[in-house]
């Protein structure tokens, strides 16, 4: 699949977001991660659980259900199950088969998100996920907050892409958050076993169209602009500006933001997406709310249109690369070599 070897999904054995903390509570939260039905919910003691979607008696979906106490009973037939997956119930006979279980996930709760491990739970290492100071997530006056989760219908692959190559700001964002400078500007790339990371370095740039209006300062600034994607699907942005030499005040700090997007697969050709924001202006953070909205709008946009485009060739051509392209050609084979490694440690199980 698209970019990937023939058969290549995603993979499993990493953490994923599966929703911002405050979606769970005790009402069945259902989403789709990695082509399966998961179901989020808080037990009574407000520890988060994730279990697996579907009843294995004939698959009803258990999102579609009910709590009963800490345990969900299928809305089809009352087969219950508690939050470790063990069938409690069967209220057509006495016994219940070993067999009737569901699964239960490694579920982690750090920061504004909710991580999942969809794979082998004996290597759920909680270690692997990115850390709040890694993520530049935190201090005394930091202000973060969760802003938008969007069912996209379009594959994961096209928003990490997306996300990897920040040269469309200045065009698919030329109105609000980019300027040209974004896609001129050389890129300098860092690798680790963990993590990507880009950044631009604009010097004496103009302001982005965002910050006309919000930044008190007339005149040419340096920009940092810049995205660390931590695998396999989460992205620590940053953005810092400047006020450029030869002026009385160079050097002074203007703005500085997080912004974090998670990127998680859904279904093979849909994708779920976290959007978040942190900065130490609270205010500022607050206003972008619905400043960004349709920006955001318009990455979906892209994503959606490609989708259609992809999914109507039966022979997709070689793409024809850019110089740009190579931070996200490292991310797709840092993906596909973790699904060869799984791949590999499922043929010699």
């Amino acid at each position: 699949m698209y970019p990937f070897t023939p058969g290549s999904f995603a993979p499993k054995n990493g953490w994923y977001v599966a929703a911002f903390c405050h979606e769970i509570g005790e009402e069945l939260l259902s989403r789709w991660i990695l082509n399966e039905p998961v179901v989020l919910y808080r037990k009574e003691d407000g520890t988060a659980v994730a279990v697996q979607g579907r009843c294995p008696h004939r698959h009803f979906p258990l999102g579609a259900s009910k709590r009963v106490g800490d345990a969900i009973q299928c809305g089809y037939h009352g087969i219950t199950f508690d939050a470790a997956g063990k069938c409690t119930f069967v209220p057509s006979q006495q016994t219940i088969p070993g067999v009737y279980c569901i699964k239960a996930y490694p579920l982690v709760e750090r920061g504004l998100w909710a991580w999942i491990w969809p794979g082998d739970p004996a290597k759920a290492d909680e270690s692997l996920i990115p850390t709040l100071d890694e993520i530049g997530f935190g201090g005394p006056d930091f202000h973060a907050k969760p802003f938008y989760y969007h069912h996209v219908e379009g594959r994961y692959q096209l928003l990490n892409d997306n996300l990897l190559d920040l040269t469309h700001l200045g065009y698919l964002h030329r109105t609000s958050i980019g300027t040209p400078d974004d896609a001129a500007t050389p890129e300098t790339r860092d690798t680790s076993d963990r993590r990507i990371s880009s950044r631009r370095h604009m010097r004496n740039t103009p302001k982005q169209p965002v910050a006309e209006a919000r930044i008190d300062f007339d005149g040419p600034v340096d920009r940092v602009s810049g995205m660390d994607f931590f695998f396999p699907g989460f992205h620590a942005g940053i953005g810092e500006m400047r006020v450029s030499e030869g002026h009385e005040r160079a050097g002074e700090l203007l703005n500085s933001s997080r912004v974090w997007h998670a990127v998680t697969p859904a279904k093979r050709h849909t994708t779920n997406y976290f959007f978040a924001m942190g900065s130490a202006d609270r205010q500022g953070v607050e206003d972008m709310v619905d400043y960004l909205r349709p920006v955001l709008e318009e990455d979906i946009f892209a994503t959606v249109e490609i989708e259609k485009i992809v999914q109507t060739i039966d022979t997709l051509p070689p793409e024809l690369m850019l110089k740009s392209d190579g931070t996200a050609v490292l991310g797709r084979r840092k993906l596909q070599q973790m699904m060869d490694v799984e791949a590999a440690d499922g043929v010699a199980s």
